[in-house]
């Protein structure tokens, strides 16, 4: 059975929709907004057997590998899955419009950080698919200076942008479509590293063109991640972090951990350089997932991404 790559989809947030959610809890506050919401997501499960399958596969390897619920997880739990996505949408378009209370936010391990922002020097910022990023755009607005870029691999960069500047015209946050790492990018990443502005990118799905790939154990099966950032972190020559905001509580809880003061990927020993960096990050991501397993938000077959690029190893 041919398999569908998870840049191809589809985008589920169009902008409509965005703009719906958004202004449902404008006028009538976030009961409404849920009442709404169940429908939609029950909906959406329904009509979505492929993210229906992924769902019930990512939260079953993670019982089988940690054990994080207290029964073989179900219908229900891929449910409540669905609806946690939803609502953390509804967070991202508060957190963009700075509108996200900040006693909900607790954040841990980012002293590294901020003493490489005060000495004027950028990271680069891995993180996954999980949570809310966008919530950087909030702790943007409390600290002056702070500038994120966010590097996607879709075609929905600009078009999300202007919603981004229609939300906020003060927006700190910028998504940068990167289909193919070339030598302008990484000119272009680095001086933004240089100007001390950090760049974010995910490192949990493999790009559609991409040549390059690494193989990390995951949830106890083999998975291919992204070569990308490892290689883009070898050029920029920075410090590299680990983030996860994921819920906790009524909140969200910001955990940075660091990566590599720099990443050094040998040419003797390129492709093991680049394995070591994965499983950390691997190990890391599921750390991340077994005190929030609901925060996972990657609705596609993800075990098998290695069979649409075509590995180095």
């Amino acid at each position: 059975m041919k398999r569908t790559h998870w840049a191809n989809v589809g985008e589920s947030t169009f902008v409509g929709g965005i703009w719906f959610l958004y202004g449902v809890y404008r006028l009538l506050g976030r009961v409404p907004f849920l009442i709404f919401m169940y429908p939609v997501v029950f909906y959406y499960w329904l009509a979505r057997p492929t993210a229906r399958r992924a769902s019930m596969q990512y939260l079953q390897r993670l019982h089988a590998a940690h054990g994080v619920f207290d029964r073989p997880p179900g219908i229900l739990h891929s449910l409540r899955h669905f609806a946690l996505f939803a609502q953390t949408l509804l967070d991202k378009l508060l957190a963009i419009g700075g509108r996200y209370a900040r006693g909900r936010l607790h954040f841990e391990g980012h002293q590294a950080l901020l003493a490489a922002q005060a000495a004027g020097q950028g990271s680069l910022i891995m993180t996954a698919h999980m949570g809310c990023l966008e919530l950087m755009q909030t702790a943007a607005g409390w600290r002056e200076g702070l500038r994120l870029t966010i590097l996607v691999h879709t075609g929905h960069a600009e078009r999300f942008n202007r919603i981004l500047k229609r939300i906020n015209p003060d927006v700190q946050v910028r998504l940068l479509q990167v289909e193919q790492f070339s030598s302008a990018t990484a000119m272009l990443l680095a001086s933004r590293i240089a100007a001390g502005e950090h760049v974010a990118i995910a490192g949990d799905r493999v790009p559609l063109n991409s040549e390059r790939t690494v193989g990390a154990d995951f949830l106890g099966h083999p998975a291919q991640f992204p070569a990308g950032p490892y290689l883009i972190a070898s050029v920029l020559r920075c410090p590299v972090f680990l983030l996860a905001c994921v819920h906790s509580g009524t909140g969200y809880s910001v955990r940075f951990e660091q990566l590599a003061e720099r990443v050094v990927l040998p040419r003797a020993d390129r492709q093991g350089a680049m394995a070591e960096y994965a499983a950390a990050y691997a190990s890391w991501l599921e750390g991340c997932l077994r005190r929030s397993p609901f925060d996972w938000f990657n609705f596609f077959p993800f075990w098998d991404q290695g069979r649409y690029a075509s590995s180095s190893q």
